[in-house]
């Protein structure tokens, strides 16, 4: 099913304001391909700016809950979801990013959706410099002019605000967003929602779409799939957005198994789809609310997404699809994908690559210990080439050839020798200028991968904790955001 309504509840105007400075980052993996390219060098990780905590109510010695990337404007006032109850309960949040002082604040009436591990809160900076954040019963609010501390704010509703408003009571109890938003260059935007139980305006659970002109549409995870099995976007599963703004590529599934969907970016129609499969075993791979992946496209059009494997024989690493961006050619997977989300790094910044790519990907190489059949704890990061291969250390699978791997330096008290803590990352910041990545830990490090020289940097930030996984920015200034034990992180000289 699929509807379009207009409409928005308005302090001031709707229309997104043009601005002529792009933010600098704009959400979960820094742009709508999710590339993760850092728009400045970044600064050494000498010293703490400032901090602040994300979640005023962190529970238990496992903390399991995804925060949300900050969003970075071009004047350098970074915008931050709290989660202010042990439940529910949300506010944005906008400090400068020099000295971390509060510019503005604001609630939001926001609901999770059903979950196991807390998904992160809803937002986006679009190419406009407006900043859009999840409210109740699936709107968005949007706030424009984020850097002052004032400025026009609304509220919208893919299937209409006149209806949200006529049914607000029960649309709060059955219909949430429950992934990222992404917004396309002209400031569209677009994520899943999960809609529990029987509504007056019989919304199922899909993706929907909201115009920078105001007015929505959106379609089932059934419809979208052509899979009457399918009843729900991947929770956590940021939208990609290909590179001539033509496609939105989102996973969908039955609650185990599913399909990477392209859409038509304007109609929401199905452009492309394909089954998600396990490269090794040949059956259907798992797609599980607990994992935060998303598609990322890389700069040739090609769209890579991770899955939980479906055999007992990798390690619980899951695998990183890669395909063809109308996703009809399956290529050579990756050795590791169940939770994160590829950063792209251009060939130049590593200077002892001799391979014809153009391009690189940096992803987490975590190797569970205690796993079936030989997870052993060696933790590690990795720069893989996407079109040469090798057999896979974890499998008989022959997978994305290992340019270069870094293990982390942090032994796990009482665990045999060897055994090390895990990068707790789902999408981490490349420093292009700077030939080098930025990636977060559970040993309580941030680290720095120098790719010309391949050495680790850090900066220590709190004692380790286990940890779900959280992503790493750099702003326009070169300061380096990282997530640690629910604390942003301000880092540099």
């Amino acid at each position: 099913m699929k509807a379009m309504f207009s409409g928005a509840l308005v302090c001031l105007c709707l229309t997104a304001p043009a601005f002529a400075d792009a933010p600098a980052w704009r959400g979960y993996g820094g742009n709508a391909q999710h590339t993760a390219a850092a728009p400045a060098k970044a600064q050494k990780l000498k010293h703490k700016h400032w901090k602040m905590q994300v979640d005023l109510h962190a529970q238990g010695d496992f903390l399991l809950t995804h925060y949300a990337a900050p969003m970075i404007t071009a004047s350098n006032t970074v915008l931050v979801a709290v989660k202010t109850g042990f439940n529910d309960g949300f506010r944005m949040e906008a400090r400068k990013g020099a000295d971390g002082k509060t510019v503005w604040k604001t609630d939001t009436d926001f609901i999770l959706a059903p979950h196991d591990w807390t998904p992160s809160f809803p937002a986006h900076l679009t190419a406009q410099n407006r900043l859009y954040y999840a409210g109740a019963g699936g709107t968005v609010y949007f706030r424009d002019t984020p850097d002052l501390a004032t400025g026009a704010t609304g509220q919208l509703a893919f299937y209409g605000i006149d209806n949200y408003q006529s049914n607000k009571t029960i649309l709060n109890q059955k219909v949430m967003i429950d992934t990222p938003i992404t917004a396309d260059e002209a400031g569209n935007i677009y994520f899943g929602f999960m809609v529990t139980g029987s509504n007056p305006l019989n919304l199922k659970a899909g993706i929907a779409r909201i115009g920078a002109d105001g007015q929505g549409s959106w379609v089932s995870a059934a419809t979208a799939s052509g899979d009457s099995n399918m009843f729900e976007v991947a929770q956590n599963c940021a939208p990609a957005i290909s590179a001539d703004q033509s496609t939105v590529y989102i996973a969908v599934s039955d609650g185990g198994v599913g399909y990477l969907l392209g859409l038509d970016s304007a109609t929401l129609a199905q452009k492309f789809k394909v089954r998600l499969k396990d490269p090794l075993s040949h059956s259907d791979a798992f797609v599980v609310d607990d994992s935060s992946a998303s598609p990322t496209v890389g700069p040739d059009g090609d769209v890579y997404y991770g899955v939980v494997e479906n055999d007992s024989g990798h390690n619980s690493r899951g695998w990183l699809l890669h395909f063809s961006g109308d996703l009809a050619t399956s290529k050579t997977p990756g050795s590791f994908g169940w939770d994160d989300t590829v950063s792209i790094v251009p060939a130049a910044a590593v200077p002892s690559y001799t391979g014809s790519s153009p391009y690189l990907l940096m992803t987490k190489y975590n190797n569970y210990v205690g796993t079936s059949p030989s997870g052993n704890g060696h933790n590690e990061i990795a720069i893989l080439d996407p079109n040469a291969t090798q057999k896979d250390r974890f499998s008989s699978a022959t997978v994305m050839k290992e340019i270069m791997t870094k293990l982390n330096p942090t032994q796990v008290p009482g665990q045999s020798v060897g055994v090390v803590y895990e990068w707790c990352i789902n999408s981490a910041v490349v420093d292009v200028k700077g030939h080098s990545v930025i990636a977060n830990a559970e040993d309580g490090h941030t680290y720095r991968w120098d790719l010309k020289k391949d050495k680790l940097t850090d900066i220590g930030l709190n004692a380790p904790i286990f940890e779900a996984y959280t992503p790493t920015e750099i702003g326009p200034d070169g300061t380096v955001y990282a997530t640690n034990d629910a604390i942003l992180y301000a880092l540099g000289n």
